[in-house]
């Protein structure tokens, strides 16, 4: 995996770097609208409703909101546009190579898959490498942070379900990662074959390669699928575990009303950011193992850090 970031780095850390400071700004306001809607909702449980400060509290909220989907925005654009710029770079990379002696004799077919589907992947994962894990953990902190510093005992919760979903993905991606390289082998073997020999003579024996494809695939959806209920109920157990523990406390004088519907929101928005990290920790790791693929078929860098010369 570190050889997998280290090569994004190399090609677009300038690019990288912006992005990354523009996802430390969008997780740094993520908790601001919490703080502005507790504020509201106890400014309206209140005896005296000011309205002047009211409507102040609500246009405090909305710039921040504004902000944030702006920042958001131009992110978005920049991390695409980063992405389709290292898709060409690849591309333009391995055709380069295709006339080094003894590197692609016999594996047309190889090459067609990495030029054409891994290398597609592999350069949009490398648009948002850094700065998307940036913005989520910055606002699972941020947002995890505010609750407890309102109640300590809902923050705890809140990080509480974070903790077994790490656990479930880890242990289930180091078997989705064993037949994504599978997959990606058996597939390149069989477009190799239609390359080099006439289609009709390995007809039965391609088919019966792609029913090993179709049953790899099975397996990851079945490990998949698995680890998404669990963390799903998870989830489900920490909502009611909110509304429960806090509306103990709101009966008991321990804390408002507001703190607890603030917690409940902010629960929700870590939920989101909870599902991108579990899904990009999976992209990840089975981009490494698409990295460590491409590597196999490409020459070492030389020593003197040039590029390599047909």
């Amino acid at each position: 995996m570190f050889q997998l970031y280290a090569a994004i780095w190399r090609v677009s850390s300038g690019r990288q770097i912006i992005l990354i400071l523009m996802s430390l700004a969008i997780a740094a306001l993520a908790a601001v609208p919490l703080d502005f809607q507790k504020n509201i909702i106890n400014l309206l449980t209140a005896n005296t409703l000011e309205k002047e400060k009211l409507f102040l509290l609500g246009a405090g909220m909305m710039a921040a909101i504004l902000l944030s989907l702006l920042l958001k925005w131009v992110m978005g654009y920049r991390a695409s546009t980063l992405g389709e710029d290292t898709i060409r770079l690849i591309r333009v990379r391995l055709l380069d190579r295709t006339d080094i002696p003894g590197r692609t004799r016999g594996r047309q077919g190889t090459l067609t898959t990495a030029i054409s589907a891994e290398a597609e992947e592999l350069g949009k994962f490398a648009g948002s490498a850094f700065s998307e894990p940036v913005v989520q953990i910055g606002t699972l902190i941020s947002v995890i942070g505010y609750i407890a510093s309102t109640q300590p005992m809902l923050g705890l919760i809140a990080l509480m379900m974070i903790a077994p979903q790490i656990l479930i993905v880890i242990y289930s991606q180091s078997h989705v990662n064993r037949f994504i390289a599978e997959r990606v082998h058996v597939l390149r073997a069989s477009t190799d074959r239609l390359s080099a020999e006439q289609t009709a003579e390995v007809k039965a024996a391609i088919l019966a390669e792609f029913d090993r494809i179709y049953d790899t695939r099975r397996r990851i959806f079945i490990w998949k699928l698995s680890s998404k209920f669990l963390l799903s109920v998870i989830n489900g157990v920490g909502t009611v575990a909110v509304l429960m523990l806090g509306g103990w406390l709101v009966l008991n004088g321990r804390t408002d009303v507001g703190t607890v519907v603030a917690a409940t929101v902010g629960l929700t928005r870590i939920q989101a950011p909870t599902a991108f990290l579990i899904a990009f920790y999976r992209q990840v790791s089975a981009n490494r193992i698409k990295f460590d693929l491409l590597r196999e078929i490409l020459p070492p860098p030389p020593a003197s850090g040039k590029p390599a010369r047909p």
